[in-house]
């Protein structure tokens, strides 16, 4: 099979994130005798420093004529206080790739790795075997509302809008996963207590309800779904959530599996799609040689299952829980084998082409399928 991916480097670490990225997408191809071509393209503070732009009209082209999208991470320090005077930031190019693509739809999973259990600061037994994913959505709510100050810049305001069309495209894609997993739960974050736009939200979602009798919907407020997500973990099967609620309950996630580094994340409208992991490009105290690729090269199986594609999105990801297995990882993972982002890299790689297209009945149950 041949397929298109435009891969956006990005900012910091991103670059070698990409790199091993690359290296999984390599091996995949030739274990199972595809094409993959990839077309590299510019975004965020490297496209801003290129280009003036943090989306060039090129990428943006790219990415519209590929069959999918990968991005390394986005962000740069020198940006960070840049949104009070600007909005010529690395963000606003993701902000602005996400509209012009239309992508609605943002699926974050959350799984625990057994081995890795020690980096959470919550009790191994707390949160193994912790397995739920968050339906954000993505192109719409307060992040595109209209905004602004007065005209003295001593009041500012954030519009939060919502159509029923934009809510129920993205709950029934949440409903249909619930149908099918093994808890056959849907919870809806929101805050119905203040927010008219969470009214809505409610409305759309009991209305689709019905359609989905198999189904057993639950509705949390945001600041109590953040604690309740921590306190009980494996009470979650589908979080659908809008665009902000859904941005902070990943971050908190990040508290179950001990780190973001190890959440992947797609984002898919009717047309195109774009994988990435959920952190910023430059991680606090770590050097760009030990960035943990997980998320990205999970992003890649999540991108796999995307095409179909589902022995080798299988593969990917028996091909980490393997290497996780014999004790290797970057240092923040804290296992006996300390090694660099590409000798995980060429780990994946190595395993993948060692292993791949050999059926399913070859592997262990690593992970379960993502989308």
């Amino acid at each position: 099979m041949k397929k298109k991916i435009a891969l956006m480097p990005g900012d910091g670490i991103g670059p070698t994130l990409i790199n091993q990225t690359t290296k999984v997408l390599e091996a995949v191809a030739e274990a199972f005798e595809h094409r993959f071509d990839l077309c590299y393209c510019d975004i965020g503070a490297s496209a801003i420093q290129k280009y003036g732009n943090p989306l060039p009209e090129t990428t943006l082209e790219t990415c519209k004529n590929s069959d999918a999208a990968i991005i390394g991470a986005v962000g740069h320090p020198d940006y960070d206080n840049a949104w009070s005077v600007q909005r010529n930031t690395p963000d606003e190019g993701l902000l602005k790739l996400r509209k012009s693509l239309d992508l609605y739809l943002n699926i974050r999973p959350v799984i625990t790795f057994p081995l890795l259990l020690q980096l959470s600061p919550l009790r191994e037994k707390h949160v193994e075997g912790v397995d739920f994913v968050i339906y954000r959505e993505l192109s719409s709510g307060v992040y595109y509302g209209e905004k602004g100050r007065t005209s003295a810049r001593t009041a500012a305001f954030d519009q939060c809008y919502y159509s029923k069309e934009e809510i129920t495209r993205v709950s029934k894609r949440a409903f249909e996963t619930a149908k099918n997993r093994k808890k056959k739960k849907l919870t809806l974050v929101d805050k119905a207590n203040v927010m008219e736009t969470s009214r809505l939200w409610r409305e759309v979602v009991y209305d689709l309800a019905i359609e989905y009798p198999e189904v057993e919907l639950n509705t949390k407020f945001i600041d109590h779904a953040v604690a309740d997500i921590i306190l009980n973990p494996k009470e979650y099967d589908v979080i659908l959530a809008p665009n902000l609620f859904g941005d902070i309950l990943s971050d908190a996630a990040g508290v179950i599996t001990g780190t973001v580094r190890l959440i992947p994340s797609g984002s898919f409208g009717d047309k195109y799609a774009l994988f990435e992991p959920i952190y910023s490009a430059y991680p606090e105290k770590m050097d760009r040689a030990d960035a943990n690729p997980i998320a990205n090269i999970l992003s890649i199986s999540m991108m796999f299952d995307y095409f179909n594609m589902r022995l080798e999105a299988k593969t990917v990801r028996n091909a980490v829980t393997r290497v996780l297995r014999k004790g290797y990882g970057t240092p923040d993972l804290n296992l006996e084998h300390k090694v660099s982002a590409a000798e995980f890299g060429d780990s994946i790689a190595n395993y993948i082409l060692e292993n791949g297209n050999m059926g399913f009945n070859h592997f262990d149950e690593g992970m379960s399928t993502i989308i």
